[in-house]
């Protein structure tokens, strides 16, 4: 691939429909100052300053596909609630109808607020529920998934998991066997709960712990000839065209049963990890469906994982950033 091609493929995410499953979240963040302890507790006090609310969960999947270039179609299930409400109302950002969005009375809309002060983050609290969707709203939910596959022309599907209850084994089953049968590729960004049952899928991303915890081995990051061996077992029990763990500090490994690549991380000043998985599943959604390779496919989400890392607080990747630092690695995709 050359600087042109490259410059072609970006524009071509332009043209790109991704619909996006799973479990949706408000991100919340209270900025404030720390300057004394609290006299009822050793912990500190927080002088509020501000407040923001974000999309978070596989909601910034879709910031993040949006801030490509290409259109993505959100599909969750949130409550009927007020946290509901501003969700829906920060979801215009990204799509002028919430096609895929299903309000339910029966679960609450999940909340994550994160305390922040001089750029240090103190804690978070979660407000959430974990349950499974009701039958009634799992069987509303797939029919409404499979409408929207039928009713638009989808060039990848994501399944954005964090164990939230949103997804279901039906749900994966059902969905991925409708995408196989159409030719649209399938991506998994999985947690435990759901681990094994995302077969036949195009491409899964664990990272390490989750790799190695779900496929139960012992097995040590740095030892990637190992790593490639038990990814040929997991993908061939699977039905999975493409294996792609993160490896954090050393980077990223992608299989495709036959070859692999690791694609070494590159140093950054690291700020904050959180919602790095998000952008790493969009990028590489987006480059499997304009036909890259999985050398390109890892390098360049892996480039995207660092980049949002770098900044404080979640946010989705700047596209011409991205294809500035893909364009410095030209030689080696």
């Amino acid at each position: 691939m050359n600087k042109i091609e490259l410059e072609q493929t970006f524009e071509s995410f332009s043209k790109l429909n991704v619909l996006v499953i799973g479990d949706v979240m408000v991100d919340a963040y209270v900025w404030g100052k720390v300057d004394r302890i609290s006299p009822e507790a050793p912990v500190p006090i927080v002088s509020c300053v501000k407040h923001e609310s974000r999309l978070g969960g596989a909601a910034n999947v879709a910031l993040n596909i949006k801030s490509l270039g290409a259109s993505p179609i959100l599909c969750s299930v949130i409550g009927e609630d007020e946290k509901g409400k501003e969700f829906l109302n920060l979801l215009t950002e990204i799509e002028e109808e919430q096609y895929g969005i299903v309000v339910s009375n029966k679960r609450r809309t999940t909340v994550k607020t994160r305390f922040i002060s001089n750029n240090q983050h103190l804690i978070r609290v979660d407000e959430e529920d974990t349950h499974e969707l009701a039958d009634e709203i799992e069987t509303e939910f797939i029919d409404h998934i499979k409408s929207l596959i039928e009713k638009h022309e989808i060039h990848a599907i994501i399944f954005e998991d964090y164990d939230k209850g949103v997804i279901t084994k039906n749900l994966i089953d059902e969905i991925t066997n409708l995408a196989n049968s159409k030719a649209i590729p399938v991506l998994a960004d999985p947690k435990k709960r759901h681990y094994n049952d995302y077969k036949n899928v195009s491409l899964f991303k664990p990272n390490f712990k989750e790799f190695v915890e779900g496929s139960n081995l012992l097995l040590e990051k740095g030892d990637i000839q190992g790593l490639f061996d038990e990814a040929k077992k997991f993908q061939n029990k699977m039905g999975i065209k493409k294996l792609f763990i993160t490896l954090s500090e050393l980077g990223v490994f992608i299989s495709n049963e036959k070859t692999y690549e690791h694609i070494p991380a590159v140093v950054r000043q690291i700020a904050d990890v959180s919602g790095a998985g998000d952008t790493v599943i969009s990028v590489a959604a987006l480059c499997l469906a304009t036909g890259m390779n999985a050398r390109q496919i890892a390098a360049i989400s892996n480039l995207a994982g660092g980049i949002v890392c770098e900044i404080p607080v979640v946010v989705p990747i700047n596209k011409d950033q991205l294809l500035a630092e893909s364009s410095k690695i030209i030689d080696k995709l």
